[in-house]
């Protein structure tokens, strides 16, 4: 007796029965393979037209005009710095001439955007306090928020904190 017929027996149902039901079977598992696969293909689709719609062309667009601003503003920060450093020399050459007395610096500077000479005017900062203090900032993403911050400055403690808070506005 072969095992179909041993099925047959178990279940009650004829051959041709049991024939049509592994068919039925049979087609059930193939639809339900073939619903996986085409489900798969759908979503590749999906992910596809996603990549697209992510980087339209105004979008893209809108990121170099955004390109196109940044590098606007940083022509105009390296502009002031150069007039800046220009005046410096100019009034340098001016009293070149004249017996060396030292101007103490007396207005205020916007951290955020001075450069390191601007920096090197106010009392008690030099050259290597200054590049810490751009350093520093850079670090900060360009831009200090709080005073309490410098603290973070090698060679600033509280004291020298204080006086520079003269001379600084944090914008």
């Amino acid at each position: 007796m072969n095992p179909l017929e041993k099925l047959a027996l178990k279940l009650s149902l004829t051959k041709a029965e049991i024939t049509l039901v592994s068919a039925l079977l049979a087609f059930l598992l193939l639809g339900g393979i073939l619903v996986t696969i085409r489900s798969s293909e759908e979503a590749d689709l999906l992910v596809k037209k996603a990549e697209t719609a992510r980087y339209r062309e105004a979008e893209v667009d809108s990121l170099i005009a955004l390109a196109a601003l940044q590098q606007a503003s940083v022509k105009e920060d390296v502009l002031q710095d150069a007039e800046a450093e220009g005046e410096e020399l100019a009034a340098e050459k001016r009293t070149e001439h004249r017996p060396s007395e030292k101007k103490v610096f007396n207005g205020t500077l916007s951290f955020n955007k001075a450069s390191s000479q601007q920096l090197q005017k106010i009392p008690g900062v030099g050259p290597v306090m200054a590049e810490r203090l751009v350093t520093f900032r850079k670090s900060k993403g360009g831009k200090v928020l709080q005073f309490q911050d410098f603290l973070e400055v090698k060679g600033i403690g509280k004291k020298k904190l204080e006086s520079l808070k003269k001379y600084f506005i944090l914008e």
